[in-house]
């Protein structure tokens, strides 16, 4: 791993399987909640890309739930304002492409930080720069834990699954976004990947946290 500054002492990358599936929102209640136990959380978002009309960005999200700046979270000149994946939307907008060395040189941690969260743009594939998907960040990072935001109705068994062989040979935690209980498919999708599949997956923000903190069975 590069960047400035000391690893922190748990390192999540926070992936999914699409965009719009609820990453960001999960990390900001993982690090809502321990933050509130006394824990330093810090969150990192290597690149954003917005639409003009889409309300607070990610970045902004993240720092409102921990004790930092948007600007610390995703360096300014890594915003781009076109909603594209990020090596997409610089290439759009006319601005020199990002390498993965770019974004593991950009990534800096403060001292003392109990759990650093990176949340990626898209989903597993989904272009993170001009030579490197998620997968590919993942293998450089090597991060303590992956944890991978689905949504938990139709589609879910396939998302999952073709999204946890891409990062296999990684500890993985699976969080089922939008999960109700009184659904029959939400309960099966939940069953099968934890009973067939043999995956670490949690539908509670409270049982995710602490899922991050320890390598899952």
């Amino acid at each position: 791993m590069s960047g400035a500054g000391p690893r922190p002492g748990r390192l999540v990358v926070v992936t999914g399987t699409g965009t719009g599936v609820g990453k960001t929102w999960a990390a900001c209640e993982v690090a809502r909640h321990l933050g509130g136990t006394g824990l330093k959380v810090c969150a990192r978002k290597p690149a954003q890309s917005f639409g003009p009309d889409e309300g607070p960005t990610d970045a902004a999200r993240l720092a409102g739930a921990t004790t930092e700046s948007a600007a610390e979270v995703c360096p300014p000149w890594r915003w781009y304002p076109r909603p594209m994946a990020p090596p997409m939307a610089a290439e759009s907008l006319g601005l020199p492409p990002i390498s993965l060395d770019d974004i593991l040189r950009e990534l800096c941690w403060p001292p003392g930080v109990d759990l650093g969260l990176v949340e990626c743009a898209g989903g597993v594939a989904s272009p993170q720069a001009a030579d490197a998907d998620v997968v590919d960040l993942v293998e450089r990072l090597a991060p303590d834990l992956a944890l991978l935001v689905a949504g938990a109705g139709l589609g879910a068994l396939n998302d999952v699954r073709l999204a946890a062989r891409a990062l296999a040979g990684h500890p993985l935690v699976v969080y089922l976004n939008h999960f109700d209980a009184g659904d029959e498919l939400h309960v099966r999708n939940r069953r099968w990947l934890a009973d067939r599949d043999g995956l670490f997956v949690t539908v509670r923000t409270d049982v995710l946290a602490e899922a991050l903190l320890a390598t899952p069975r």
